[in-house]
C-alpha cells in the first residue's frame, strides 16, 4: 500500500461531485463536522460505555467515550504524520498531513454503530437469532445473511450506519470519505470468515460491495479469500487510540464509583511510569497541591495517556512497513515496549475481575439484555407476519428511514436491527415499558 493512493479525499456516492468551497475546512475536516452534529452521534449521550448511566457521579457514556477518543486519535495521526514526513518530505505535498484529522473523525464514528447497553446489548442482538426465538428464521433467510445477524457486531454496523442508502437518504449514507470509511473497519472481512477471528467482521453482506469499491480505489490488497482485506493503516491508530482510552478511563469511573481503592487505582496507573517519572509526577502534585483523591488520579491518569500516546506512535512507525505490506496483525498496544505492554495487561486484568463482573456494570447488562430480547422477539414477529393487527400497530411507531414495510424478509429484518441498535438506553426502556403495558401514556 502507498501513502499516496491511502489518502483520499473521494466521497461516498459523490464520486463526481467537485463541491463549491466555501471555507478553509479539509474533506477531512468536513467529515468530522458532519459527524459532530449527526444524529447518531448526538444519541450517544444516552447509551452505556460501560458503568450505569450517571445518577450523582459522572462517568463516561458512549458520547463522552468517543470525543475523549477522538482527541487520542488526533495526537496519534498527527505525531506519526510528523515524523514520517521527517524522512519522506515529499508525503508534504499529498494528503498525508490530514491523518490526524481522518483518524479522529474515525474516533467520532467508531461506536456509532452500537446498540443500547453496552457490550450486552450487542451479545442480545447475536443470541437471539443463535439461541432465542429467532431461531426459526434460519430456513427463510440466505446462508450469507445468517451470518450476518447472528455474528452482529457493532464496527460492521457503523460502516452500515455510514455508507449504507437507508430508505430516503441519498447514495453514499452520510456521503463520509473513503479514508474515513477504511478508517474504522477494524475486522475487513466478510462475517462467514468470522468464527475463526473471535465472531468479528468488518462489514454486512449489504455493504459488501461498497467496501470492495473504496479498497480498490484505495489500494487495499485482498487478503487471499474473497472479501477479506488487509487493514487500512490508519485503523491500527483508530484502534490505538480506543485501546487507551477505554482501559485508563474505566480505571478513572471504576474510581470514581469506589470499585477500586484509590491504592490499587494509584498502583495500576504508576505501572506505567518509571521510578524517576514516578517521583516527578508525586513532587508536580505536592507543588500544585492536588491533594483530592479523584483529581489525583485524573493527573495520574493524563500522564498515563501521554506515555501510551507516545509509545504507540513509536511502534506505528518502527512497523510502518509491514503495516503498510499488510504484513502486521497486532494491535499496536499489543506490541509496545515492554513496560507499556505489561502494566496495560495489568489494568485489563484487573479490569475483568473488578470492573466488568461488578455488581453494578452486571446489573445493567442483565436489564439491558432482557430489553433487547424483548425488543427483538416483538419486532420480528411482526416483520414476520406484518398483515397481523399488532404487528400494523407495532410496525406503525417505526421511522419511515427505515425499510419496515420492504417485500423482501430480509430487509425487514434488517430494519427491525437498525432500529433497536440505534436506540439510546432510555429510549429502549420506554419502548420495552410500553409494549409490555408497563407505562402508558397520562392524558
Amino acid at each position: 500500500m502507498r501513502w499516496e493512493k491511502l489518502i483520499t479525499s473521494t466521497r461516498l456516492g459523490q464520486e463526481e461531485r467537485h463541491p463549491e468551497r466555501l471555507d478553509d475546512r479539509s474533506e477531512f475536516k468536513r467529515d468530522y463536522d458532519r459527524l459532530i452534529f449527526s444524529a447518531p452521534f448526538r444519541r450517544m449521550q444516552n447509551k452505556t460505555q460501560v458503568f450505569p448511566l450517571p445518577g450523582s457521579v459522572f462517568v463516561h457514556n458512549r458520547l463522552t467515550h468517543s470525543l475523549e477518543v477522538a482527541s487520542v486519535g488526533q495526537s496519534l495521526g498527527t505525531d506519526v504524520s510528523r515524523i514520517i514526513m521527517k524522512d519522506r518530505p515529499e508525503l508534504a505535498d499529498t494528503l498525508f498531513p490530514e491523518i490526524g484529522t481522518i483518524v479522529s473523525a474515525a474516533c467520532l464514528a467508531h461506536d456509532m454503530g452500537n446498540p443500547p447497553f453496552g457490550h450486552s446489548g450487542e451479545k442480545a442482538l447475536q443470541t437471539f437469532f443463535t439461541e432465542g426465538k429467532g431461531q426459526f428464521l434460519k430456513t427463510m433467510v440466505s446462508d450469507i445473511f445468517w451470518s450476518d445477524i447472528t455474528h452482529f457486531e457493532g464496527n460492521a454496523n457503523a460502516f452500515r450506519l455510514l455508507a449504507h442508502r437507508f430508505k430516503g437518504r441519498r447514495e453514499g449514507g452520510f456521503a463520509m470519505t473513503y479514508s474515513m470509511l477504511a478508517s474504522i473497519v477494524k475486522y475487513p472481512y466478510a462475517s462467514y470468515l468470522a468464527d475463526a477471528r473471535k465472531q468479528k467482521f468488518g462489514f454486512f453482506h449489504t455493504e459488501a460491495d461498497t467496501f470492495k469499491k473504496i479498497a480498490e480505489e484505495l489500494g487495499i490488497p485482498q487478503n487471499g479469500q474473497e472479501l477479506s482485506f488487509a487493514r487500512f493503516p490508519l485503523v491500527f491508530l483508530m484502534e490505538a487510540a480506543d485501546d487507551i482510552c477505554y482501559e485508563i478511563m474505566d480505571m478513572e469511573d471504576a474510581h470514581k464509583l469506589k470499585l477500586t481503592s484509590f491504592e490499587a487505582t494509584k498502583e495500576l496507573l504508576f505501572n506505567f511510569m518509571t521510578p524517576k517519572m514516578q517521583n516527578t509526577v508525586e513532587d508536580r502534585m505536592r507543588h500544585e497541591q492536588i491533594s483530592n483523591h479523584s483529581e489525583q488520579v485524573a493527573y495520574f491518569r493524563a500522564c498515563v495517556i501521554g506515555l501510551l500516546e507516545r509509545a504507540c506512535v513509536e511502534t506505528f512507525v518502527a512497523n510502518e512497513k509491514a503495516i503498510l505490506d499488510g504484513s502486521f496483525h497486532s494491535s499496536l498496544i499489543d506490541c509496545m515496549p515492554d513496560r507499556e505492554r505489561t502494566a496495560y495487561k495489568k489494568c485489563v486484568d484487573f479490569s475483568y475481575r473488578n470492573i466488568y463482573n461488578s455488581k453494578p456494570v452486571l446489573d445493567v447488562e442483565m436489564g439491558g439484555y432482557k430489553i433487547i430480547e424483548t425488543l427483538m422477539d416483538v419486532f420480528i414477529e411482526a416483520v414476520v407476519n406484518p398483515d397481523r393487527y399488532y404487528s400494523r400497530q407495532l410496525l406503525g411507531r417505526v421511522g419511515s428511514q427505515y425499510d419496515i414495510l420492504s417485500d423482501n424478509l430480509e430487509d425487514r429484518v434488517m430494519a427491525v436491527i437498525d432500529y433497536v441498535s440505534g436506540m439510546t438506553d432510555v429510549y429502549a426502556l420506554d419502548v420495552y415499558q410500553k409494549i409490555n403495558g408497563i407505562s402508558l401514556p397520562i392524558v
